[in-house]
């Protein structure tokens, strides 16, 4: 299974061992208390990761707090009675305890403090010990939770306490403390301590440590309504929003989620009720998992509402054989952007919740691949921060997904869908793991046709450079595409699934923050977006086509304004070289390479126009940083895709050449430097300096002449200026080199055939030449009558009419030396045009 508990906190492991020492130092005890180990329970886990827990010794109960930073245990306070408690919570400077107690009929009577009560609820000052304070006695259960403050930079003089009672409502209690006598921390007024009514009439409720969010579900006119309700400093509570939920939930029973693990409850039981968890993420992802009601032998499903999205989706698993045999129901696994769904011994589905249009981006594993059973077997609360509680085995655990074990899932995998799911996973969850994206790279590049749905060198590049922006910096996950794949109509094997349309959450407030504010902004773009607002580089197509037209004719528009493209791509190479200051082994960024950098320039200009349309808030600085970190990733992808096939080729020592054969090992990168051109010319996206001369110089070394021209003149191979250059001056003049010189100088643009043919030292050449030097003297010129009668005795060669249209390129030359002048030969004038038409007759005639 790709997914593993890694313990953050263990009873056995990180209390036991301290109480044991303890009880030894003073002298007994040791044995008491390792016999009732059953004793030691967790009963709740604070914002700050803090475990609280309880045991008994000697007929007491005691209070003790695991530290997961520091790894220290502290005892917070004792009864001198054996309790049974319901639950527990400690505020963050650890001077107030908020305890909930079950006691039986005998000690109620005993009770000093409320005789005749079920049910306690007790408020102890515990720095240092002093007062207790009832804060109810009732007959019916409660539960209670200390408000941590986001910010926790400050002490508090005024502490907020939930609780919440099984009759189901919800109450916070204001409790302000004053000091004395040093450190010493009292209740001000304890006789008095202002409460708010939070919430009542609700049949299930959720706690979020992290976010301070308390969600709940009450019915009106027997309709679920989602609700979330906001604690802060400095303001009270706020009810953010409403969401309806159609789902199947009674008022007869109350259900609490993450409030501390609830040992009253018999576990039997709960599993076969309803399953409902709300997840949330950074960038403003909120979505509702729900299993209904478990009844063996009946097909097994489960809903996700995914609010942000306007839908749900109800999946529905294959179990395998007939005779497959289910106990519970399924656990749905909090892990930041992705939630999985487990049912032991039958499957696992990691859900992408981030981006949940495509089945394709989700992995759904069963058989030998799933291995559920490695789970613990007692039921695991999901808590935010991909933190796990099993509360039966008093283990706290962080939920990561085994990184060796994806990409072995991704090497052996035979399902298209499948790897597409494991390549996101990876990259989401590598992006802070170098080593894991460059174990995918080396992948890739020695199985570039692994996939026939999609193409995996589009992918990585794509789903690569959206996660480098860090999303959860902005709302930029729903400006840059997250995919190359716009839709997925293959089946997913074992699962079937239906969406629906579901009403979105109407939000409360309108001044927003942080994920809030991202919630909102998705909520937006299903509500009045007509079509998603991904970035799509085409659209910089005309606008380049036009500068390539201008630069091969020499017809150039405001050098301001080229300049200016031309800049902007110099500052994502600069970029791009401060991110990876290690040496390249390909030859790729040592050439100017003027039509990627103005691909380049222009992708910076629109990616930029179209952030700043969408993002508003985010400063232009923050967004021009996040385009050149989006952009240099692309090419630095190239680059890796190409290096790691480039050492596994062992080309460390090539150099830059055509005058040979290439080898296999320079075919092959050949091949795979190719499959990049399609992959980015498909995506309209720019190549790093250098790369189409590189390419060029391998199809010269690993491709025949007719193949290589199929390849020039469909566009796989562009002839640019360094590569004409270089194969001019390195080829000898064979006649196998001559017919490619001559073909690759008859496919170059005007000027840079002529530039090009003045490096090669042949009777072509001159040919060219000479064509291009009348083309340009007659193109202008307008024809006059002529008077003059030729002397046939003045020339050398007795050939009339090439003796006629020299003398006319004689006199249109002596009209204006300095403006038919051929640039860059000072001796091409009509002398040298005769006597190229000369030696080209005499070839023609073999002569």
């Amino acid at each position: 299974m790709p997914l593993r508990l890694v313990a953050r906190f263990d009873l056995r492991r990180d209390v036991l061992p301290a109480l044991l020492a303890a009880a030894g130092a003073r002298g007994g005890g040791a044995d008491n208390l390792e016999n009732n180990y059953d004793s030691l329970r967790v009963l709740n886990v604070e914002r700050n990761e803090n475990v609280i827990y309880t045991y008994k010794d000697k007929g007491n109960t005691f209070f003790g707090v695991y530290d997961c930073q520091t790894r220290q245990n502290e005892l917070l306070y004792s009864f001198e009675t054996n309790l049974q408690v319901v639950s527990c919570s400690v505020n963050r400077e650890r001077t107030l305890l908020a305890v909930s107690l079950v006691q039986s009929t005998e000690e109620g009577r005993r009770n000093e403090l409320q005789p005749g009560s079920k049910c306690l609820t007790l408020l102890v000052e515990i720095h240092p010990i002093n007062n207790v304070k009832v804060l109810k006695a009732v007959d019916s259960y409660i539960w209670v939770q200390f408000l941590y403050p986001c910010i926790d930079s400050h002490t508090l003089s005024e502490h907020r306490l939930l609780l919440i009672s099984e009759e189901k409502y919800i109450e916070q209690f204001h409790i302000q403390v004053i000091q004395e006598d040093g450190n010493k921390v009292v209740i001000r007024n304890p006789g008095h301590l202002p409460r708010d009514r939070v919430a009542e009439d609700f049949v299930w409720a959720q706690w979020d440590m992290l976010g301070q969010r308390l969600y709940y579900i009450d019915l009106k006119k027997s309709r679920s309504i989602l609700k979330c309700i906001q604690f802060s400093v400095p303001e009270n509570f706020t009810l953010m929003f409403e969401a309806p939920l159609d789902i199947s939930l009674n008022d007869s029973g109350l259900k609490l989620v993450n409030f501390g693990y609830d040992y009253l409850q018999d576990q039997e039981k709960l599993s076969t009720h309803a399953t409902l968890c709300v997840f949330t993420s950074k960038t403003g992802v909120l979505c509702a998992c729900y299993s209904p009601k478990f009844e063996p032998r009946k097909q097994i499903t489960y809903s996700v509402f995914y609010f942000h999205k306007g839908y749900r989706k109800t999946y529905t698993p294959a179990l395998g054989s007939v005779g497959s045999h289910v106990t519970e129901g399924v656990t749905f696994l909090n892990l930041d952007y992705y939630v999985a769904v487990c049912l032991p011994g039958h499957f696992f589905h990691l859900l992408n919740i981030q981006h949940p249009d495509l089945i394709c981006h989700s992995l759904f594993l069963t058989g030998k691949n799933a291995l559920i059973d490695l789970l613990p077997p007692s039921p695991l609360q999901s808590l935010p921060g991909s933190l796990v509680l099993d509360g039966s085995s008093g283990m706290l655990s962080r939920a990561l997904l085994d990184q060796p074990h994806l990409l072995q899932l991704l090497w052996e995998s035979p399902l298209d869908c499948d790897k597409m799911a494991l390549l996101h996973c990876a990259l989401a969850w590598g992006r802070h793991s170098p080593l894991l994206e460059t174990q995918v790279i080396q992948w890739i590049s020695e199985n570039i046709s692994a996939c026939r749905s999609f193409d995996l060198i589009q992918e990585i590049l794509i789903a690569s450079s959206y996660w480098s922006v860090q999303p959860e910096r902005s709302n930029a996950d729903e400006l840059l595409p997250h995919s190359s794949v716009l839709s997925w109509n293959t089946d997913i094997p074992g699962l079937t699934f239906v969406t629906e349309e579901i009403a979105l959450p109407l939000m409360k407030v309108r001044s927003l923050t942080d994920d809030w504010e991202k919630l909102n902004y998705k909520l937006d773009c299903v509500k009045y977006a007509k079509r998603p607002l991904y970035y799509n580089n085409s659209v910089i197509k005309r606008e380049w086509s036009n500068l390539l037209r201008e630069e091969n004719t020499g017809k150039r528009r405001s050098t301001a304004y080229v300049r200016n493209i031309l800049d902007s791509a110099t500052k994502v190479i600069s970029n791009l070289e401060a991110r990876n200051s290690e040496r390249r082994l390909a030859p790729l960024f040592q050439e100017e390479d003027r039509q990627q950098r103005l691909l380049m320039g222009l992708m910076v200009s629109e990616l930029r126009d179209h952030l700043l349309s969408h993002l508003q808030g985010v400063e232009k600085k923050e967004i021009e940083q996040m385009v050149l970190d989006y952009i240099s990733k692309l090419l630095d992808l190239i680059c890796r895709i190409l290096e790691a096939s480039w050492r596994n080729h062992e080309l460390h020592s090539w150099a830059l050449h055509f005058d040979r054969r290439g080898s296999a090992a320079e075919f092959a990168v050949f091949h795979l430097m190719t499959r990049i051109l399609e992959a980015t010319n498909s995506l309209f996206l720019p190549l790093p300096p250098g790369f189409h001369t590189l390419h060029m110089a391998l199809g010269v070394q690993c491709l025949p002449l007719h193949n290589l021209l199929h390849y020039i003149d469909d566009g796989v191979l562009l002839l640019t200026e360094t590569a004409v250059t270089r194969l001019m001056k390195d080829l000898d003049n064979t006649e196998r080199n001559e017919r490619l010189k001559f073909s690759i100088v008859a496919r170059l643009p005007p000027l840079l055939g002529q530039k090009m043919s003045r490096l090669w030292d042949h009777p072509v050449s001159s040919s060219i030449i000479s064509r291009n030097h009348v083309k340009r003297l007659l193109q202008d010129h307008k024809k006059q009558p002529r008077e003059s009668v030729i002397d046939k005795t003045s020339f050398r060669v007795e050939f009339l009419p090439l003796n006629y249209f020299i003398d006319i390129l004689t006199d249109i030359e002596s009209s204006n030396p300095a403006l038919y002048a051929c640039e860059g030969h000072d001796n091409v004038d009509a002398k040298f045009v005769e006597e190229a038409a000369l030696k080209h007759t005499t070839m023609l005639l073999g002569l």
